[in-house]
């Protein structure tokens, strides 16, 4: 037995040095609160609700030293709903990200359920988007997306099939891009998205840009998770959000978009544009996609202007304005959104804090359904008029 004990001893120690260069990461975000929705529908709305600061989620992360300044790498994170266990994105089982590549000193290629370059490098400007925590921005929860999330920047689409290059670091410059193949028999084309991206970050100073171009958006970007529908029938529709669904009959989804931030002292301020277009409409022929026969190009501006601020190195509070204003096209005259965030995050930990949001938004004009346009609060029942407010009040976890 004397023998025995040392003897697996000296088999624990190499293995851990065979394997010093090669990990596998099991983590995960646990967060669940009580959300009041003034509106739904109607009615006023009491629910206890998960991933509201982050979406929940739980995964494994690993990397493989392959010599050489190569790696392999691989991620596998679903997502759920801690209240009662469910499983996010759909009933995908890691519907938020599942991807396997090589890292070299050249940068990163992966393929696989990712990520798109709108969220890798403008998401991070957006008060909304909290993913990775980049800039200090990111405190305004799922609610308080841009109307109806339709630029992507907080994540609510993952891109399937895709192929995505990211450089490493030049001197705080990076840049990368995604290709994702439709998979359609017959028409190599047909679903493919593709976007380009950049940033840059000092310590004080952040920007990013990225372009992004989707065909059949419908079924390419709103409808990749395993409950979208893909066929032509009259529930076809995906793109459910009144701010545009009524442009699910586009052959194409453009968006340009850029984001900036400064930080001073405790200070960060932040801004984001995004330039969103539905073209081509008419082009998918799905019954119930195009109820106003609409033809042509549908555009949104949409500008946000943020400011978080660390009051004590625990305490955090934020504050952002949206505005969103959508074109006229065809006999539809166009709908503006004006959107007020506040927040406050009590951090009782590094991987552990509360925290406090609301949401306010105000809608005038006429939405993509050619109806009087209604609030729209991203990830919640649609309000009835065009005002609805949003508070919800919460403890997030990091494992």
């Amino acid at each position: 037995m004397k023998k025995t004990i040392p003897m697996i001893a000296a088999l624990c120690a190499f293995s851990s040095v065979a394997h010093a260069q090669s990990s596998v990461t099991l983590y995960g975000l646990l967060d669940t609160g009580l959300a009041f929705n003034s509106n739904s529908k109607g009615a006023s709305q009491y629910s206890l609700a998960s991933g509201n600061l982050q979406g929940d989620r739980w995964g494994f992360r690993g990397v493989e030293d392959l010599g050489g300044g190569l790696s392999a790498i691989f991620r596998l994170e679903g997502g759920f709903a801690i209240n009662n266990g469910t499983l996010g994105q759909g009933g995908d089982l890691f519907g938020r990200k599942a991807y396997v590549g090589l890292a070299s000193p050249y940068g990163t290629v992966t393929l696989g359920r990712q990520y798109d370059t709108l969220g890798d490098y403008v998401g991070s400007f957006e008060s909304a988007n909290a993913e990775e925590l980049v800039t200090a921005t990111e405190w305004g929860s799922i609610y308080g997306a841009h109307p109806g999330d339709m630029d992507n920047l907080d994540n609510s689409d993952r891109i399937n099939n895709s192929i995505k290059y990211a450089s490493q670091n030049y001197g705080g410059f990076t840049f990368g891009g995604i290709y994702s193949l439709g998979g359609k028999a017959g028409d190599f084309t047909e679903d493919q998205l593709y976007g380009l991206g950049a940033g840059y970050h000092n310590g004080t100073l952040s920007l990013g840009v990225a372009y992004e171009k989707a065909k059949d958006p419908n079924y390419s970007v709103f409808g990749t998770n395993p409950n979208a529908n893909t066929s032509t029938s009259t529930s076809a529709l995906n793109m459910s959000s009144p701010v545009y669904s009524g442009f699910a009959s586009a052959g194409a989804w453009q968006v340009i978009s850029a984001g900036a931030a400064y930080r001073i002292g405790n200070a960060t301020i932040g801004g984001v544009y995004s330039n969103v277009a539905f073209q081509n409409l008419g082009s998918e022929a799905g019954a119930g996609l195009n109820p106003k026969h609409l033809t042509g190009t549908a555009s949104f501006n949409i500008g946000e202007l943020n400011f978080a601020y660390l009051v004590t190195p625990a305490l955090q509070l934020g504050v952002a304005y949206t505005y969103t204003r959508g074109d006229s096209v065809g006999s539809i005259s166009g709908a503006t959104y004006n959107q007020v965030n506040l927040g406050a995050n009590y951090f009782l930990s590094k991987r552990t804090d509360l925290y406090l949001v609301g949401i306010y938004e105000h809608a005038s004009g006429e939405d993509s359904t050619g109806k009087p346009a209604v609030a729209a609060i991203a990830n919640l029942s649609n309000s009835s008029t065009d005002v609805q407010t949003a508070v919800v009040v919460g403890i997030r976890h990091r494992f």
